[in-house]
């Protein structure tokens, strides 16, 4: 690595690995680019403390905090990449996306296209979200079908610490945008570290726990419930296998069809809103390649379709239970 080496303690939570990403990838590539809101030291190394203590490390030149603006970031960023560069633009909260989406949609997923394969727009953009903590229906939408809906984006998020910090350090290298998903409640969350240097393949699923009767497939923080549910399903006799996606846009279709091929049922779980859900599509892939193998029609576990509530109590009611999960799995075997 051209600067100091990236120490690798031997947990971390996930503030931590997304830091140590974006340490070793900018250790490892001078090209590589932060900017976003409050992202600087002086500004305190972002709202999530994301960044803290790499504008110290590596200059303010390399660390930009910018204006509330976007936009702004988004399209400086796209025209970054174009100069050659690889920037990382935190768009702070995921509902903020919205105002860039003339920038990520038309601009930086298009261009590669547009060009005739002439350029390439190696930009990451972290974003945070998720339900449960409180910040209201405009700071904790789940928006990753929108993304995953468009040619040219690549989009990923992690289940644990160690994910996340080979994803991020994956999208950062890669040559094409990346939409990089983080769980606001789950910066604190700890686990096992990476190997320095580790990258997680994106676009390649893993298997968190095998099973034999039906597989539960899902990404970030579903994957957690996922798992509590299938060994509580253990002692009742039912073996339940958990495929973490870990990239949703493009998902893993022959890790997902050779576990289902095995277990010839499934559930697909994830945070955002069930209507139009990336379920939707990943239940369809499957009944479409396995439809005579299936003994059960694929169940989907999401959110209640409505705007994310304030009201704590209102808001557990609008998001998706370990319990639903239990009582899909249920309904798959039972079918």
């Amino acid at each position: 690595m051209s600067e100091q080496a990236v120490k690798q303690p031997p947990a971390m939570t996930f503030g931590q690995a997304i830091n140590m990403a974006m340490d070793e990838a900018m250790a490892l590539d001078r090209r590589v680019i932060m900017m976003g809101e409050d992202i600087a030291d002086d500004q305190g190394g972002g709202v999530f403390g994301a960044t803290k203590g790499l504008s110290a490390k590596y200059g303010v030149d390399r660390v930009r905090t910018t204006p509330i603006s976007e936009q702004a970031i988004v399209g400086a960023a796209v025209g970054a990449a174009l100069a050659g560069y690889r920037p990382v633009a935190e768009i702070m909260l995921m509902n903020f996306v919205t105002v860039a989406m003339d920038q990520i949609v038309n601009h930086a997923a298009k261009l590669r296209f547009m060009s005739g394969g002439q350029t390439s727009v190696p930009l990451t953009i972290r974003t945070a979200t998720g339900a449960g903590v409180g910040f209201g229906g405009q700071h904790s939408d789940m928006l990753e079908a929108w993304f995953a809906h468009v040619p040219g984006l690549k989009v990923a998020t992690a289940s644990n610490p160690a994910d996340a910090k080979g994803l991020l350090l994956s999208c950062i290298l890669d040559n094409d945008p990346c939409i990089f998903i983080e769980n606001s409640a789950s910066y604190g969350v700890s686990g096992p570290a990476a190997e320095p240097g580790a990258r997680v393949p994106l676009g390649k699923a893993a298997v968190a726990r095998e099973g034999e009767d039906v597989t539960v497939i899902g990404y970030g923080p579903p994957i957690a419930h996922a798992l509590a549910v299938a060994e509580e399903m253990q002692a009742d006799g039912i073996s339940v296998e958990v495929l973490d996606l870990r990239t949703i846009a493009p998902f893993d279709v022959e890790g997902v069809l050779a576990s289902v091929r095995k277990t010839r049922r499934a559930v697909v779980v994830h945070e955002a809103v069930r209507a139009f859900g990336v379920g939707a599509e990943v239940s369809s892939v499957i009944h479409e390649n396995l439809f005579d193998d299936l003994k059960a029609p694929v169940q989907r576990v999401g959110s209640a379709f409505a705007p994310v509530p304030f009201s704590p109590v209102l808001e557990q009611a609008f998001l998706y239970q370990r319990q639903d999960i239990a009582d899909a799995v249920l309904k798959a075997v039972k079918h």
